[in-house]
C-alpha cells in the first residue's frame, strides 16, 4: 500500500498513530522489580519463650514454647533444622486452638548442647524426647501430642512405640514413610554434596533456602534458617548471635548483622561455580547467591553426611511401629506417591487419619504453616482434646 492510500484510509477511518517509540516490555518490568526482604527475623515474633532445659542426664536442649492452656504439642523438626522450623506453624495452631506448643532442638541440631552431639540413633534421640517432656513439666505430665517432620517423625514413633511418656494422646507424622525414605538414601550423600558448603551471610543463607526450594515460604525461612547455620570462625549458632544482636538492639527491624537485600532479578546472580548447587524438582539452574563480603561467614551448624550410619535406624520398621501405636494418628504428606505398602493398608482399614498437600516441598508445615494448622486444630478438636478458638473454621475431613 502506497503512503498516499494510507493517508486517504487514515483521514476516512481515522486509523490511529504509531504508538510512541518506549522501553521494551523486558525493560519496563525490570524498572518494576520488587525487592524481597531476606534478612533473618528473632524468634520472639512467633514464639512466647524459649527455654535452655537440663535433664538428668546433664544434656541441654533449647525448647521454644507458646500457649498457656490446653494439652501440648511437643514439635520434632527433621534432620539439619531446628525448634525454630516450626514457629510459624506454632503460633497460628494456638490461634486456632486451645493448646501449648513446644519446640525442641533435637540432639546436635540447633542450640541443644548434650555429652555426645554426634550419637543420634533413634534410641538415643527418643529417650532424651521423654527426658526433657519430664525435665519440663515433671511426674504430673498434662496430655501430649508428638507432632514430628522427616527425622523427627521417626523419632515421635519411636517414643510412641517405647511409651516414653505415658500422658501421650495423638502422633502426628508430617512427609515421612518409611518406603520412600529408605529408597531416598541412596541419593541422600549426593543432594547433600550438592548444597553449598559457606554462605557469607545470612542472608545469603535465607535466600538460598528460598530460591533452591528447601523452603518456600520466605517468612518461615526468615526465622528458621538462623537455626540450621554456625559462624565459621568460632562455631557459635546464628541463632545464638542474633541472640546477642536482639540484647543489643531491640530493633529488629535494624539488626547489625550482615544484611543483603538482593533484588529478585530474573537472571542468575553470578558466583563462583565451586558453590553452585541445585535441588531435585525445583531449579537445577540456581546458583548460590553472593554479596559485597568475599568472606565466608556460615557453615552448616551440624554435618549430616557424617549421619549416615544412623539413617537406616530412623527408618528401618517404622511404617509398622506407627500403625501399631495406640493413640489417635494423623500422616500429613506432600504427595500421595509417598505412601508405602504398609500404609497404604493401614490407610484403608482406616487406622489413621491423612491429609495430602501437593502444593508443598519436603518442609509441609513450613510451606503452608495456615494449611497444616487447620489440619492439626481439625484433627484435635475431632478428638475432643483441645477447644476451638473463635479464630477457627471447620474444614473437610481428611481422609
Amino acid at each position: 500500500m502506497s503512503a498516499f492510500e494510507k493517508d486517504l484510509l487514515k483521514k476516512k477511518f481515522g486509523l490511529p498513530s504509531k504508538p510512541p517509540v518506549g522501553p521494551s516490555a523486558n525493560q519496563s518490568r525490570r524498572t518494576q522489580i520488587k525487592k524481597r526482604d531476606y534478612t533473618p527475623v528473632y524468634w520472639d515474633k512467633y514464639f512466647e519463650s524459649k527455654h535452655d532445659v537440663k535433664t538428668d542426664k546433664n544434656d541441654i536442649f533449647r525448647v521454644y514454647e507458646c500457649g498457656t492452656t490446653g494439652p501440648v504439642l511437643v514439635f520434632l523438626h527433621g534432620g539439619g533444622f531446628s525448634g525454630l522450623s516450626w514457629a510459624l506453624l506454632s503460633s497460628v495452631v494456638s490461634d486456632l486452638v486451645t493448646c501449648r506448643c513446644a519446640a525442641i532442638d533435637l540432639r546436635g541440631h540447633g542450640d541443644s548442647s548434650t555429652s555426645n552431639d554426634s550419637d543420634l540413633s533413634a534410641d538415643t534421640m527418643a529417650n532424651d524426647v521423654g527426658d526433657v517432656v519430664k525435665s519440663l513439666y515433671g511426674e504430673d505430665l498434662p496430655p501430649i501430642i508428638l507432632i514430628g517432620h522427616s527425622m523427627g517423625g521417626s523419632i515421635a514413633v519411636n517414643v510412641a512405640d517405647k511409651h516414653l511418656i505415658p500422658s501421650l494422646i495423638g502422633l502426628c507424622v508430617i512427609d515421612v514413610v518409611e518406603g520412600s525414605a529408605m529408597d531416598a538414601l541412596s541419593g541422600m550423600q549426593s543432594f547433600l554434596r550438592g548444597r553449598p558448603k559457606m554462605f557469607q551471610s545470612l542472608d545469603n543463607v535465607i535466600e538460598w533456602a528460598v530460591r533452591s526450594g528447601q523452603i518456600r515460604n520466605v517468612d518461615s525461612a526468615r526465622v528458621s534458617m538462623v537455626g540450621q547455620v554456625k559462624r565459621v570462625d568460632n562455631d557459635e549458632t546464628a541463632s545464638a548471635e542474633l541472640e546477642h544482636e536482639h540484647e543489643h538492639d531491640h530493633d529488629l527491624q535494624t539488626p547489625s548483622l550482615p544484611t543483603d537485600t538482593i533484588e529478585e532479578e530474573p537472571d542468575e546472580i553470578a558466583t563462583p561455580s565451586s558453590q553452585s548447587t541445585s535441588s531435585k524438582g525445583n531449579n537445577p539452574d540456581f546458583k548460590i547467591p553472593t554479596s559485597s563480603n568475599c568472606k565466608n561467614q556460615y557453615t552448616w551448624r551440624i554435618d549430616l553426611a557424617n549421619t549416615d550410619m544412623y539413617w537406616k535406624d530412623w527408618f528401618q520398621g517404622l511404617s509398622q511401629k506407627f500403625l501399631s501405636c495406640e493413640v489417635p494418628k494423623m500422616l500429613i504428606l506432600a504427595g500421595v506417591d509417598r505412601l508405602d505398602k504398609d500404609l497404604t493398608i493401614g490407610q484403608m482399614q482406616g487406622k489413621f487419619q491423612m491429609q495430602v498437600l501437593p502444593q508443598c516441598g519436603h518442609a509441609v508445615h513450613e510451606d503452608n504453616p495456615d494449611k497444616v494448622a487447620e489440619v492439626l486444630a481439625t484433627f484435635m478438636i475431632r478428638q475432643k482434646v483441645a477447644e476451638p478458638t473463635a479464630n477457627f473454621q471447620p474444614m473437610f475431613p481428611a481422609c
